[in-house]
């Protein structure tokens, strides 16, 4: 250390510090004057040409905070956001491309992989447009079982936002809170078709399954407790000075910028604008309810919050009368993909002989499906979901295109976090809700 100390000369103020990587040799020819520490400076020794007080700072992609592998490239004032460019693809896996590959029937396996949150609304929405592309309707069961999946799918979806979003602004108790509620959810989806998470349970034409009466009896404990767990987020959110300091007021989006940008659910509604697809363009049982759409006013993260609360009550709301106008009859229609072939021609018959190759040959060479296209969206949790076909007549889609809530509203920070701070960039990401499955597919 004091060898170090010798190789510099220090400062001639008598607060005096080591001059920095400078050796006395390479200061020698220097005037005393001229060597000072940085401490010894003010504002006006610096020339604003020599300096640039923009900052370049790049956040993720393994930043925890993204919500997945998201990279935001930002150019800093201080602490301010000047421009931030969203990257995404880091997790892309041609999806699209891929189910040219595969039949109708096997591609909705894949879209359960899009937002594996909510996994049910992804199959139902795929579901309905191969559906009207076939030109076939589900029965009134499976419809009511569609909409019990989906909202249970948009409750599961909105607890992880909101433990997750709590957690980034840093509470921790809400967190815990919902995971206890998202569990019973997982527990139903199990007793439904043996899965939690990538459950591939609608079909083209239905469900899969009929539901039991464990699952109903189970289903209805929850929807009767629930309510009371909603005031216990709130309870712990809506007063804390914390919470209120983070969200209102930061991150506004006018009614026309979130309309300009493309910006669907929760999202557009936390700006007044009154648009939801299970009420606008209904599907499966949601014309035959009462739910309202909730709205906000101010357009801030504060605002997208509300909405989401109020869903998941609107949610429970749905999910009583399903329980209670669920109507007898067949789960699948008749005239579904599966059903197209007469089964006393090919019962008890070997794979291997019937029709000159098997099961398989059969139904990926039949043309069942009409030529055209065809371009279907649903509700989802985070946003409208579309699902768009090009069908050129058979078994496999010529060409296919989702339409991704998250890639849309991941384009739109761009726009929401410019002018604000740093640090409430984390609290734009999150009110967002965005999962990095569907935006890259």
């Amino acid at each position: 250390m004091n060898e170090q100390r010798k190789e510099h000369v220090e400062c001639a103020v008598p607060h005096g510090q080591p001059t920095g990587r400078l050796s006395a040799e390479e200061l020698s020819g220097l005037e005393q004057s001229d060597i000072a520490c940085v401490n010894c400076l003010d504002d006006n020794d610096f020339d604003d040409a020599d300096f640039d007080d923009r900052t370049s700072l790049r956040m993720g992609p393994q930043h925890p905070a993204t919500h997945g592998v998201l990279r935001v490239d930002l150019e800093l004032e201080g602490e301010t956001i000047v421009h931030c460019d969203p990257q995404v693809g880091y997790l892309h896996r041609g999806f699209e491309k891929l189910a040219e590959k595969f039949t109708y029937a096997q591609a909705l396996t894949l879209t359960d992989r899009l937002d594996y949150i909510a996994a049910m609304s992804n199959n139902t929405g795929y579901c309905l447009a191969v559906e009207k592309l076939l030109g076939i309707e589900a029965p009134p069961r499976a419809r009511y079982i569609r909409t019990i999946a989906c909202e249970m799918s948009r409750i599961s979806s909105h607890l992880l936002w909101l433990a997750t979003h709590a957690l980034d602004i840093g509470a921790m108790t809400v967190f815990l809170y919902c995971f206890r509620e998202r569990e019973m959810l997982l527990n139903l989806f199990e007793d439904l078709c043996g899965a939690r998470l990538t459950l591939t349970y609608p079909r083209i034409g239905g469900v899969r399954q009929d539901v039991s009466g464990r699952f109903m009896s189970g289903l209805q404990d929850f929807v009767n407790i629930f309510p009371g767990r909603i005031v216990e987020y709130e309870t712990l959110l809506d007063t804390n000075r914390i919470w209120l300091k983070r969200t209102v007021g930061v991150g506004k989006v006018s009614a026309d910028e979130a309309l300009s940008l493309g910006l669907t659910g929760a999202c557009l509604r936390g700006s007044g604008v009154d648009y939801d697809v299970r009420r606008h363009a209904p599907y499966d049982a949601y014309a035959l309810l009462d739910f309202a759409v909730p709205l906000g006013a101010d357009g801030d993260i504060y605002a997208r919050y509300r909405c989401r609360m109020e869903e998941l009550r609107q949610s429970t709301r749905i999910l009583q009368q399903c329980i209670d106008a669920l109507p007898p009859g067949p789960t699948l229609a008749e005239d579904a993909p599966d059903l197209l072939m007469p089964r006393s021609r090919w019962h008890g018959t070997p794979e291997t002989t019937l029709y000159g190759g098997g099961l398989r040959a059969v139904m990926r060479d039949r043309n069942i499906y009409m030529a055209g296209d065809v371009f279907v969206s649903t509700e989802a949790p985070k946003g409208e979901l579309g699902f768009y076909f090009i069908s050129n007549g058979s078994s496999r889609p010529y060409r296919m295109h989702v339409r991704a809530p998250s890639f849309i509203h991941i384009g739109a920070l761009a726009s929401i976090a410019r002018g604000g701070l740093i640090a409430d960039l984390i609290a734009n990401i999150g009110s967002l809700d965005v999962v990095l499955g569907e935006s890259d597919r």
